[in-house]
């Protein structure tokens, strides 16, 4: 696949002289990277919420209490929404 993409002029200053630092030229260089950032894989919505599985954990907050907090959150920025929209009008 060929590529012709257009980088600010600072990043292409950067890109110059790593490659350059390095020995690389700048086509060489930019395919290591992408290469690089693809072997990275990225996070399951799992690991993602993980984070919010566990504090909702530690709360000892129930389902039922959750279901009721989000369901009163929702409505209130539904609520809030609805004001702004009115006001715009």
């Amino acid at each position: 696949m060929t590529l012709t993409i257009d980088f600010p002029a600072e990043t292409e200053r950067k890109l110059l002289a790593r490659a350059a630092a390095t020995g690389k030229d700048v086509v060489a260089l930019v395919h290591e990277a992408v290469e690089e950032k693809l072997r990275t894989p990225l996070p399951t919505f799992a690991a993602v919420l993980a984070p919010v599985h566990e504090d909702f954990r530690k709360s000892g907050m129930s389902e039922g209490e959750l279901d009721l907090l989000l369901e009163g959150t929702l409505a209130e920025v539904r609520k809030e929404r609805r004001e702004r929209q009115g006001q715009g009008s």
